[in-house]
């Protein structure tokens, strides 16, 4: 016990003294003028981040002000404890996907207490140093997943989109609501949703650069609905304050709130790794600086610790606002810091203003988020260079995502990849061709004729056992049999077993058997079955037939 508590303190150690390294060498040399920088770039990261983080609280079940709360508190901690200085954190629209159910079920205090939990997932994770697991998802599951939270964005805001009602603890039974709780949409929100998305849509890119469009349309949505008095739905009140009146009270919570809690917590640990360390390989490769995938999973555990006790939702790296800081000229982590301190002003200053933020610009600007969310250009490729096994994941896992949940989602399509794999590799290449002496410039003799090479290519094990063991039937009436395995890779126990119930009835047949062209990790397999340790085996099928030739003359 003491020696499993000191390593773990060691392990502590060592990543702290990397962090500290990691901060000295980011901050050598630095100066006002790339203090200026990263003043500029939190600015401009700032004004992308408030209309998406007031839309991704909204989403999530919570308030427009949960989403602020989170973006400040995550680019104040998570942004100081990151694993690159690039990492920008906040509430996602992933992230919002899987809080609807959970808010549906649970509450707000459920939102709060799975996102604890999942703070301690993740920075037990970053502990044991588990950054390099998301490597083991394929890419066509990590791009069903993605569109399969874009279509629960989309379809979650059908109810802002268009001013109806639905009920229901998850997306496909709001959906079905509609059938009797009707679907009588409102005109002023509708057009109102519409003209947003239109905005979003051809807004000039040269603007954007200056000015996130998101921004515009809610500024031009909001001016709009105060002037004309539209009768729609908006933000409501938002506190001048970082500390929510719906906070985590961690005293009052009963054990079973804990058990019914635990599967969505893991949810939101998962989302939170895949995205976080996602976020930081793309970003690492602009920047040319490696994100330290177990320091971010460090920082955001601490971060979605300390969330609930503010009221926020659990929050995670987010590749826009990465990529925007990255463009606007960051130097350090002191740019996602500036971001996050124009945030808390703007709401300290402009709350009054924020609450009559129009739902329906909200809702426009969500949708156009979730279909942006999509990695079209992987998704035409699949189509396009016809990756049938990639296309079947994609769409397994898409559809897994919208009908369960996150976390099973990723556990189906990670286990179909890894039956298409198995398939795959079963299926193995068994030529048996006649030895030709003639075209070895030989004479056959007695002995040497009715002999065969079976040439075999891929891995042998227990899947394609039985055709192996069909191929070996048909040659019990040859005189001598060799296996070429310069094309095989491995074996397991299972194809051994068989080959070894061959070479022994070969034996009493009187046939030879000879294995030719090993690999080494075969080679040790194989002996195992013959039985000597020192057999040499032949380099090539044509050097032991000679062999064979000058025995038998």
């Amino acid at each position: 016990m003491i020696s499993l508590e000191w390593k773990f303190h060691e392990k502590r150690m060592r990543m702290f003294k990397k962090y500290t390294q990691m901060i000295r060498d980011e901050f050598k040399g630095y100066n006002q003028k790339k203090m200026k920088k990263d003043f500029l770039a939190g600015l401009t990261v700032a004004a992308v981040a408030l209309p998406l983080a007031l839309a991704f609280g909204v989403s999530s079940g919570a308030t427009a002000a949960a989403g602020m709360i989170t973006a400040i508190i995550a680019g104040i901690v998570i942004g100081s404890l990151s694993g690159g200085f690039y990492q920008i954190s906040g509430p996602t629209g992933a992230m919002a996907a899987i809080l609807m159910s959970i808010a549906a079920v649970h509450g707000m205090q459920g939102i709060l207490l799975a996102t604890f939990l999942a703070g301690i997932f993740l920075l037990l994770a970053g502990i044991l140093r588990l950054g390099s697991l998301t490597s083991f998802i394929p890419s066509p599951v990590i791009t069903g997943f993605t569109s399969g939270i874009a279509i629960i964005i989309a379809l979650g805001q059908l109810d802002n989109f268009f001013g109806v009602r639905s009920e229901g603890h998850n997306l496909i039974e709001k959906i079905s609501s509609y059938r009797s709780l009707g679907f009588d949409l409102s005109i002023p929100t509708t057009v109102m949703s519409i003209l947003v998305v239109l905005g979003l849509v051809f807004f000039p890119k040269k603007w954007n650069a200056m000015i996130p469009a998101s921004l515009v349309m809610i500024i031009l949505a909001t001016l709009a609905t105060v002037v004309f008095q539209l009768p729609v739905a908006t933000v409501g009140k938002i506190p001048t304050s970082i500390f929510s009146d719906t906070r985590l009270e961690l005293g009052s919570l009963q054990l079973s709130a804990f058990q019914d809690i635990l599967v969505p917590s893991i949810s939101i640990a998962m989302l939170g790794m895949i995205e976080s360390l996602l976020c930081g390989a793309s970003a690492g490769r602009m920047t040319g600086k490696p994100l330290d995938s177990n320091q971010e999973l460090v920082a955001q555990g601490i971060g979605n610790l300390i969330l609930p006790f503010f009221g926020g939702v659990p929050a995670t790296a987010a590749i826009a606002r990465t990529s925007v800081v990255i463009k606007s000229g960051a130097q350090t982590r002191l740019a996602g810091i500036f971001h996050a301190v124009f945030l808390l002003l703007s709401m300290l200053l402009l709350s009054p203003v924020m609450s009559k933020i129009p739902m329906p610009a909200l809702a426009g600007v969500l949708v156009v988020t979730a279909w942006r969310m999509n990695e079209w250009s992987v998704i035409k490729e699949f189509f396009q260079k016809r990756f049938h096994t990639a296309l079947c994941l994609f769409f397994l896992t898409m559809v897994a995502t919208v009908i369960f949940d996150l976390s099973l989602a990723i556990v189906l399509g990670v286990l179909a990849g890894c039956l298409f794999f198995i398939a795959k590799s079963a299926v193995i290449t068994i030529n048996v061709e006649e030895v030709d002496w003639s075209r070895m410039g030989l004479v056959p003799t007695d002995c040497t004729e009715n002999w065969v090479v079976v040439y075999l290519s891929g891995p042998l094990f227990f899947m394609s056992s039985e055709r192996l063991k069909q191929t070996l039937l048909q040659l019990e009436t040859k005189s001598g049999v060799v296996f070429s395995m310069r094309g095989v890779p491995s074996i397991d126990s299972t194809a051994l077993d068989i080959l070894e119930e061959f070479c022994l009835a070969a034996e009493g047949r009187g046939q030879q058997v000879q294995f030719a062209a090993l690999q080494p990790e075969v080679e040790k397999m194989i002996r195992t079955i013959q039985g000597n340790q020192e057999k040499e085996y032949h380099f090539s099928v044509a050097e032991f037939l000679q062999t064979v030739h000058v025995a038998e003359q």
